[in-house]
């Protein structure tokens, strides 16, 4: 059965707008608890809110660029294809998440990214795109966020230079 919603569709109902790292997103929740930073870890700079979500999509073609940020990130399937999130750990290996419904090829409806990691992600199948959302906990700020520069991370991780290369800007 053919999906007859776009990504489009999906942009204009749930108000999203562009991202810094690639794709749409529109944020959802923030928690109104906080985490003083007596709590937080020394990665967090300042006050946080204990949780955060948003709606995220990609289109084939375009992708969600190397970033790093200080939480954990959960991510959750809701629509479309299946997304590929790469994950460089922080003891350099890489790891290949596969966050869909089609279990029997590998995809796993919620996909965690711990704090840290290096991460990107896109859509493989042509003409296609994926909905999915992400949890952050301690909430997402953009004082925690870290966007890749590839020649860094390159040098960084040169076992990953081919994948590093094709997911920064």
């Amino acid at each position: 059965m053919q999906n007859p919603r776009t990504a489009s569709y999906w942009k204009e109902k749930l108000q999203m707008i562009s991202h810094v790292e690639g794709g749409a997103y529109k944020e959802t929740y923030r928690s109104g608890l906080t985490f003083s930073q007596q709590v937080l870890t020394s990665l967090h700079n300042g006050t946080r809110n204990a949780s955060t979500a948003i709606y995220f999509l990609l289109e084939h073609g375009e992708f969600s660029a190397f970033h790093r940020i200080a939480s954990d990130e959960m991510w959750h399937y809701y629509d479309g294809a299946g997304l590929v999130v790469y994950e460089i750990k922080t003891d350099g290996s890489l790891h290949t998440h596969r966050l869909g419904l089609n279990i029997d090829a590998g995809e796993q409806p919620q996909v965690l990214i711990p704090a840290g990691s290096w991460f990107a992600s896109r859509v493989e199948l042509q003409d296609s795109y994926c909905l999915c959302g992400c949890t952050v906990s301690p909430g997402f700020d953009f004082e925690d966020f870290e966007l890749a520069s590839k020649s860094v991370l390159q040098q960084q991780y040169s076992q990953h230079a081919d994948i590093i290369a094709q997911l920064t800007r």
